[in-house]
């Protein structure tokens, strides 16, 4: 049984990985902003109320993130598998419009909350000597550049320079980090703006008919991921849920194959 500690786990990919190690028998943490979790997922976890505990949480603010480590340690006396999850977006416009809160913020939580995450984890697994801890990579992390998305795409190739980075300092540590790469999914980034409105990008033909190939629902590609992080013992580790390959064969099969996802 591992103890895993998941920002930005209220919803999204974030929540499906908490439900995906639950139901692996792990004691899970799980995160986020606000003070409680919503009614909808505390009954959607209903199964699970001696495995988990819910730390509210601001990535941003390296206090609150000392805190969570210290909560969960308390509650599971070590934490075997630290994700760095939590992560927002900026309004999909040209980098050069975009008002000065949503560069900040996206670059507060992405990149410093990731960092604050890494050196927490780093400092306390290095005391109970072993502990793994990933980061959730996105568009950018593999050099894709898109127009209206530079700021989010920045951040994620920040993301993933600095996890190799880490894996290297970690040598002989006894502690591993690796990075999990989801493709696309149906979540908030794409059908909410970062006000809560409806993102205009899916009302755009072109996309949805590519997202509709390539996408995938989050607990899809939780149920992927969780068996992989388990099992892994490697430091450097890259999990990839949308291969190269894979995205090849649901273009070639889309005439044949009907997807739709929003």
């Amino acid at each position: 049984m591992k103890n895993v500690v998941i920002t930005g786990s209220t919803r999204g990919i974030g929540l499906a990985m908490a439900i995906e190690f639950l139901k692996a028998g792990c004691n899970v943490t799980i995160s986020g902003r606000g003070e409680t979790l919503s009614s909808s997922v505390t009954n959607e976890l209903r199964d699970y109320q001696a495995q988990y505990i819910f730390v509210s949480c601001d990535v941003k603010v390296k206090s609150e993130m000392i805190q969570l480590w210290e909560k969960s340690a308390n509650k599971w006396k070590m934490i075997d598998i630290w994700i760095n999850n939590a992560g927002v977006n900026a309004p999909n416009a040209f980098v050069y419009d975009t008002e000065e809160k949503y560069v900040r913020n996206i670059i507060d939580t992405n990149i410093t909350g990731m960092i604050f995450g890494t050196q927490i984890a780093v400092k306390e697994m290095k005391l109970q000597g072993h502990g793994a801890i990933y980061s959730m990579e996105g568009l950018g992390s593999n050099n894709m550049i898109q127009a209206k998305t530079i700021l989010y795409g920045t951040t994620k190739h920040a993301l993933t320079y600095y996890m190799k980075g880490l894996t290297k300092e970690l040598e002989v540590t006894g502690i591993i980090a690796g990075r999990l790469s989801p493709g696309m999914m149906l979540t908030d980034f794409i059908t909410k703006t970062p006000d809560g409105e409806e993102a205009a990008i899916t009302k755009d033909k072109a996309f949805k008919r590519i997202f509709d190939i390539l996408a995938d629902h989050p607990s899809t590609v939780a149920a992927f991921f969780i068996p992989k992080m388990l099992s892994n013992t490697k430091n450097g580790a890259h999990i990839v849920w949308l291969t190269n390959t894979k995205a090849a064969i649901r273009f070639i099969s889309s005439p044949f194959r009907s997807r739709k996802l929003f």
